[in-house]
């Protein structure tokens, strides 16, 4: 009886495609061999640059390599996550994405450089950064109630400040405007002190802001919290209602994550992945994240993806009723 024999070419096709289906596993294994930078597409020293550090240094304890961050700012944060799309896919170039810049900023672009639901590997959320209404301590309103019939008793007479065009503070006062029917006047700035500097000096009357930009003025008396923009009440600030409390499915959240480039190998993703959700878990890092009004909030990396798909769908209505059309 004969035995059937393979081309030799054939043979060695066969092993070169057994070898490389074994790869990406290989990779993971020994993964990182070398130190992984990781794009933060801020300044140094606002929150984005706080969560990054921390997770990057807890990174660099699990892999026993060095996680460098490298400070990107631009465009609205549109330069660093280019940046972060555009990387080699091997793990060693991360993304710390966050909402503005992946999904909010593309909606003003004259030419969006990437799409936050094809252009990115998602890896983990890491927190949810509910935005809160602060407001001067003049503004006639102390909740979300008073601030709409203030608004109704007296059409476009109110500002609220944002740190731009289409930013999500913008965004956020325009779905105030559409959810409540009201009619209160935008007042776009160059960033976020101008935008602070004003409110303080009560020029606008409130806007839209993260937590850990404005709790230390609102300590001094300076602004007062008028509602917080999550679905429900954040821990930090248990007294203070949610807008949602008063217009059911009011929701204006910023958000920070993990990604990489598109072709990251799934098992690389995966690695990461565990590594930061076991970070985002431990006592230490929960703690120092609350205290700056920051919820923890890990994920896999579908439900990532599917978070980011929801945002940018989300957005775009806003913006779109909002009549927020590309900046040129």
């Amino acid at each position: 009886m004969h035995r059937f024999a393979l081309p030799h070419r054939i043979l060695a096709a066969l092993a070169c495609a057994l070898a490389c289906a074994s790869l990406p596993a290989a990779q993971a294994q020994d993964y990182p061999m070398r130190p992984i930078r990781l794009i933060v597409p801020y300044p140094p020293g606002g929150p984005t640059d706080f969560v990054g550090r921390t997770v990057a240094q807890k990174l660099t304890e699990a892999f026993g390599q060095q996680i460098v961050v490298d400070n990107r700012p631009g465009a609205a944060a549109m330069i660093g996550h280019d940046l972060g799309a555009k990387a080699v896919p091997d793990g060693y170039t991360l993304l710390f994405a966050t909402g503005g810049g992946m999904v909010i900023a593309p909606l003003v672009a004259p030419k969006p450089l990437y799409d936050a639901s094809k252009d990115f590997a998602a890896i983990s959320m890491l927190v949810i950064s509910p935005q809160i209404i602060v407001a001067h301590p003049s503004f006639p309103a102390s909740n979300v109630k008073e601030l709409i019939a203030a608004a109704k008793a007296k059409p476009g007479a109110y500002n609220f400040a944002s740190v731009g065009i289409g930013s999500p503070n913008h965004l956020g006062g325009e779905l105030i405007k559409v959810m409540a029917n009201v009619d209160i006047v935008h007042v776009p700035y160059k960033g976020t002190s101008p935008a602070i500097t004003d409110l303080v000096a009560g020029q606008t009357q409130f806007m839209f802001s993260s937590m850990p930009v404005v709790l230390g003025l609102v300590k001094a008396g300076k602004l007062k919290i008028i509602a917080t923009g999550g679905t429900k009440r954040s821990p930090a600030i248990p007294d203070v209602p949610a807008v949602a409390e008063t217009l059911p499915g009011f929701e204006v959240v910023t958000w920070y994550g993990i990604a990489g480039p598109l072709k990251l190998p799934r098992a690389i993703v995966g690695k990461l992945n565990a590594e930061i959700v076991r970070i985002i878990a431990m006592p230490e890092v929960q703690k120092r994240f609350m205290e700056q009004g920051l919820e923890p909030q890990s994920s896999t990396p579908e439900a990532f993806l599917d978070f980011m798909k929801r945002e940018a769908d989300k957005w775009q209505k806003v913006a779109k009723r909002a009549g927020v059309s590309p900046q040129r």
